[in-house]
């Protein structure tokens, strides 16, 4: 079990070496987990089956938030019978962002994505996400929102609490790199695009702030249908939308100081 440590959680000043051989892409995947010791067993059996088939190099990173649910031994006994998958442990902190950027820190991989351990993302999308960024893609969305998508037998009010909260972000969207389901917590992601960024780590949405501040020339979405939750508590709260609205104002206010371009500026 490794223990990630509690500093700055951003990628490297450092850009990453671009790859031309396709056979020398490495996809590192982060899952946070909280309280998800009924779920991670058989997402990571499911997660191994897709990435095997896809063939490619890759890990799995799961970056849990100290759940002492049993989630962590969970982990740990599949990393030692598999080194491709890998457990951090970040103590006192909270939240997704945070999570996936600690995982994403602990790699040298030229691909990087993140899916929820709740099994409400299919693992059996990740080679058609694959087969996207390696055509060629700078972003790969797996989305609700894109024609085909399925929201998976929302109610009325969270349907429309959702559509508000994707609105919300259309000022803040470039032309070029303009998602329907910019709240995704499904993708893939080249790592050149994002480095130098230091990104918030707080909250819960990560790749809204990726498709407003990233080096994105392309990016493409896949539909899929959102699963239910097998088993746990569902992590949508009125605090992970508190964190949202303190996200778009900042994003908002970050957008007025530097005349409308956030490419890659820096977090305030």
């Amino acid at each position: 079990m490794k223990l990630a440590d509690g500093g700055s959680l951003f990628l490297t000043a450092d850009p990453a070496p671009v790859v031309e051989d396709r056979a020398q892409e490495k996809l590192a995947l982060v899952i946070p987990t909280f309280r998800e010791a009924e779920n991670i067993g058989a997402l990571l059996g499911q997660v191994r089956t897709a990435l095997d088939s896809a063939g490619i190099r890759y890990e799995i990173l799961v970056v849990d938030d100290d759940s002492r649910d049993g989630t962590a031994e969970v982990v740990d006994a599949i990393a030692r019978e598999d080194s491709r998958v890998r457990l951090l442990v970040r103590k006192g902190e909270r939240g997704l962002s945070g999570a996936v950027l600690c995982g994403w820190r602990a790699t040298d991989a030229s691909l990087l994505g993140a899916m929820d351990g709740d099994l409400q993302h299919p693992p059996a999308l990740l080679p058609t996400l694959l087969a996207a960024i390696l055509d060629g893609r700078d972003l790969v969305i797996a989305s609700r929102f894109a024609q085909g998508g399925e929201r998976g037998g929302w109610n009325p009010l969270r349907r429309l609490l959702s559509k508000a909260a994707v609105l919300a972000t259309l000022p803040l969207q470039r032309g070029r790199a303009r998602a329907k389901d910019p709240i995704s917590g499904f993708f893939l992601v080249r790592r050149r695009c994002l480095s130098g960024i230091e990104f918030q780590k707080a909250g819960f949405k990560l790749l809204l702030e990726i498709l407003v501040r990233g080096r994105l020339r392309s990016i493409e979405e896949i539909p899929f249908a959102f699963g239910r939750r097998k088993a746990g508590r569902s992590k949508a709260t009125w605090k992970v939308a508190l964190e949202y609205a303190v996200l778009l104002a900042r994003l908002y206010r970050m957008r007025r100081s530097h005349g409308g371009q956030l490419h890659g500026a820096p977090a305030d």
